[in-house]
């Protein structure tokens, strides 16, 4: 008999030492699994767990505002931790198979348009700290990097000669990708601004004034006081621009194939649920593609 809160421990490092996930995502199984803790009166043993008790708990986060993304995720981290009890021999099937979440409309991802990436970019100061803000939003949006893989890249994961980048997304998985000319260009500006500022032996490629390698929460400052500088309504933050790589390529490109495997999804619907094409690119593509869909209607007989 295995009580919740070791198996929870002991499901969490499973997931830290064998599957290698990061900090964020750990942080993200505990909290579920600690809700599931929190609503059992008995918490001496998995086996007495029921569908019922999941349902009761489901309602209470539904009714509390809890988003229907937020219980399918909970619901999905709740999935994985009993068939991992079912391999470990503590429990014989799975309470929270078919039971579903309320599903909550779909939104899409906000953007920028070609020319406010074209205006972020030429609004850089010649300081320092622009040199190196530029080099980053090129960056983000030249390769599609999440914020996390920015800001673990080493000067050793880029090749400028071959304009490639190397980095390690969820899961641990490292993936190749093409980098632009621009962005070749803003890098080798601030390598040379770099090289004076790194502390020795310091292998990020994007570094704070202190020479150290920089953070997630500077990267999102700088870019939503970069945003507020611009006068733009909406706050910039790096996965925006994310969302624009994303969704000019497979604006330009209808190639979600393509798009999924630069963005490193693992499922293809995530990368529909990240990307969108207008009505009207759609309607153009449609126009020069589908056999029976070229030239005008004909004219109705009076």
């Amino acid at each position: 008999m295995v009580a919740l809160p070791e198996a929870i421990d002991r499901f969490i490092e499973h997931l830290r030492s064998e599957r290698y996930l990061s900090p964020h995502t750990l942080t993200n199984y505990r909290r579920d699994l600690h809700r599931l803790a929190a609503s059992c009166p008995d918490t001496t043993s998995l086996e007495k767990i029921d569908p019922l008790a999941i349902r009761t708990q489901l309602a209470a986060l539904h009714r509390s505002g809890l988003s229907g993304t937020s219980l399918q995720r909970w619901l999905s981290a709740l999935r994985t931790f009993f068939n991992f009890a079912i391999q470990n021999g503590w429990v014989k099937y799975n309470p929270a198979n078919g039971i579903k979440a309320p599903k909550s409309p779909r939104k899409l991802p906000k953007t920028l348009d070609v020319d406010a990436v074209g205006q972020l970019m030429d609004s850089q100061g010649t300081s320092w700290i622009d040199v190196r803000d530029r080099a980053m939003i090129e960056l983000i949006y030249s390769s599609g990097l999440r914020l996390s893989e920015l800001t673990n890249v080493d000067i050793q994961s880029i090749d400028l000669h071959d304009a490639s980048i190397e980095v390690t997304g969820k899961g641990n998985k490292t993936r190749v990708l093409p980098v632009g000319t621009q962005a070749i260009t803003a890098i080798r500006t601030w390598l040379k601004v770099r090289n004076e500022l790194a502390k020795e032996g310091e292998a990020a490629l994007f570094v704070s004034q202190r020479g150290s390698r920089l953070s997630n929460r500077s990267v999102q400052m700088r870019l939503a006081e970069l945003g507020v500088r611009q006068g733009s309504n909406q706050r910039l933050h790096p996965h925006m621009l994310r969302h624009s790589f994303a969704s000019h390529i497979l604006e330009s490109s209808g190639d979600l194939r393509a798009v999924q495997e630069l963005l490193g999804h693992a499922n293809l619907s995530t990368t529909q649920v990240y990307t969108h094409l207008d009505f009207q690119h759609l309607a153009s593509v449609y126009d020069k593609a589908h056999p029976r869909a070229a030239g005008k209607p004909p004219k109705p007989k009076e």
